[in-house]
């Protein structure tokens, strides 16, 4: 027994430490993740905050017309930033998810390079097209090359039971930047003019994107992964149609929810006949509710009490964008600055929410990859999902501006349908209906068949 007993000795003596050091890994893996989650909400500044408060420029360009070509062109880029954006981001995400896991963080740099530089050079535009290019394209394209490594970071940090919750709170912070950025911007063009603003925000771009992307490390998994012939992306689930009835609502819905951010302002100035500050508080209110939007439905889409199927969750949005579209945006009158705040803050908060439910999707879809014994890469989907999405931006904004130059509808003139603006409403109101269509999935077909018959 005395031998047994010596030889247990080593074992009691290492395994002291060998706790003290899982603590310690654990512990750290904490901070990280702390700072992957802080670093994933500073960058939505950089990333989003022109594109969400567009606007305001689009508004100050209008009133103050000194470029040359069709001024009615501008009100293309902001929609332009966001479709070339998440068009560019399925092939980012593929580039960066294995095989250039390990230059996530110097491909975040160079985005950051590439916005700076096309936002400073916007500021010296002489035509309409040189805007369109540089706000519209190349500087979308280096918030892309930010956007896309720093999110499959975020995604790898945070596993699947509570990758919504993560998403919610990232997409919150996005919220906070749109409800901000406009005042910012706002004060910003009136005391130095919006080519001034142009490059303070290249140099607000350029110092909040370093300090973000340095505290975003790439998970330790993904690291080495290019030395492994592991290289390859499982596309199993293209076979199973939940990825097709789930991009084709995104289009729908995206298609819609691009409209009010870029023509709120002007809607709020020509027919509302408000001031350029009820404007700017029009497209702030429209981002507001999104910073509790975005939480609650990444916190619904992960709950485990309140059980509801990802296609119904994500149907609650689009619907919901849709009644208020046709019953407060349409029913506005000129000077009725209360029924427009209610329809900036019901559409902002349901629409703001949307993104937040693709963490249901994605589980979902993990789910039927499991169940069918076949990889799935949650990074690569979450891409995917974000390109359709550029569809439906980069096709909203086209239909935007043919739909303002269409002439008004037959509807009274007292009301925001028999504007020019009639039709864009009307579209943003059905683009958004068809946006909510996924519940239908969960329809069963053969169900019908006896009730169609009796009838």
């Amino acid at each position: 027994m005395g031998g047994d007993e010596e030889h247990s000795l080593p074992e009691l003596t290492t395994s002291a430490p060998d706790s003290e050091q899982t603590r310690a890994r654990q512990l750290e893996s904490k901070k990280t993740k702390l700072s992957v989650l802080i670093g994933s909400g500073i960058i939505q500044l950089p990333i989003w905050g022109f594109a969400m408060s567009y606007g305001i420029f689009q508004e100050d360009y209008f009133n103050n017309w000194t470029l040359e070509g069709d001024r009615t062109i501008t009100g293309v880029i902001g929609t332009t930033a966001n479709g070339v954006m998440y068009l560019s981001m399925p092939f980012l995400f593929a580039l960066f998810t294995r095989r250039w896991a390990h230059w996530r963080q110097y491909a975040a740099l160079c985005g950051t390079v590439i916005a700076c530089v096309s936002l400073f050079l916007s500021s010296y535009s002489t035509t309409v097209w040189h805007l369109v290019a540089t706000q519209g394209i190349i500087s979308a394209l280096g918030c892309a090359l930010i956007y896309s490594p720093m999110t499959l970071s975020l995604g790898e940090w945070y596993t699947s039971s509570n990758r919504a919750v993560a998403y919610g709170i990232v997409l919150s912070c996005k919220n906070i930047v749109g409800t901000s950025c406009p005042f910012m911007i706002r004060a910003l063009i009136d005391s130095y003019g919006y080519k001034t603003t142009l490059k303070a925000w290249a140099a607000i771009v350029g110092g909040t994107s370093l300090f973000a992307i340095l505290m975003i490390p790439t998970h330790p998994s993904k690291i080495s992964i290019h030395k492994t012939r592991a290289r390859k992306i499982p596309w199993h689930f293209l076979k199973h149609r939940s990825i097709y009835f789930y991009s084709i609502a995104i289009i729908f819905q995206s298609s819609g929810y691009g409209i009010p951010q870029s023509y709120l302002s002007t809607y709020a100035r020509d027919v509302t006949l408000l001031s350029q500050t009820s404007g700017t508080l029009m497209l702030a209110l429209f981002n507001a509710p999104g910073i509790i939007a975005s939480s609650f439905f990444g916190w619904l889409s992960d709950n485990k009490k309140i059980r509801l199927s990802a296609q119904t969750v994500s149907a609650i949005p689009p619907v919901a964008c849709a009644v208020f579209t046709f019953f407060f945006w349409g029913l506005t009158t000129p000077g009725n600055l209360g029924l427009l705040l209610v329809f900036s803050m019901t559409f902002g908060f349901f629409s703001s929410g949307y993104s937040a439910t693709w963490g249901g999707m994605l589980k979902q879809m993990e789910r039927e990859s499991a169940e069918r014994n076949e990889a799935v890469d949650p990074g690569m989907l979450y891409g995917l999902l974000n390109g359709v999405r550029g569809i439906g931006y980069a096709s909203g904004g086209l239909a935007g501006v043919g739909l303002l130059n269409a002439g008004t509808i037959s509807a009274s003139p007292r009301f925001g349908y028999g504007t020019s603006y009639g039709p864009l409403i009307l579209f943003t109101g059905l683009s958004s209906l068809l946006g909510g269509w996924v519940v239908l999935w969960r329809w069963n077909p053969k169900r019908l068949l006896p009730l169609i018959s009796r009838s």
